[in-house]
């Protein structure tokens, strides 16, 4: 999932947590899409029901929760920003709390990817442990 649109530290914080977490749901979902795709030779239908399992708030809420500790200060901040950003949303399936839980997490995985930090991305990335 390599970029050659890295920004700097400084233009990633700068933009809106929500935004990061756009492009953090993105990332997050091509990587569940590209590991299920390359380790089952199933039917889509058969691949989207496994990544529904990795890719919901309840899910991702679970593995914010297990990465929280190991966060640096700088992805602690965005963390917060997106769990405390106000979306237009609701939460389909889960909880109001998992699913800023989940914003938070999708945001710091947007920030790691734009400013070019893969093997950072790829570690949290690992946490959902998709199989």
């Amino acid at each position: 999932m390599k970029t050659n649109l890295v920004m700097t530290i400084e233009q990633a914080t700068n933009l809106s947590a929500l935004t990061l977490a756009y492009v953090g749901d993105a990332v997050q979902t091509l990587f569940v899409r590209q590991t299920l795709a390359t380790a089952h030779d199933m039917k889509p239908e058969n691949l989207h029901r496994l990544a529904v399992k990795v890719e919901n708030c309840s899910h991702q809420a679970s593995v914010a929760d297990k990465v929280e500790q190991t966060l640096t200060q700088q992805e602690m901040a965005i963390y917060h920003r997106g769990r405390n950003a106000k979306s237009a949303h609701s939460p389909k399936n889960g909880t109001v709390g998992d699913y800023r839980k989940a914003t938070g997490f999708e945001a710091v995985l947007g920030w790691l990817y734009l400013t070019g930090q893969e093997e950072r991305l790829y570690q949290l990335l690992g946490e959902l442990n998709v199989d």
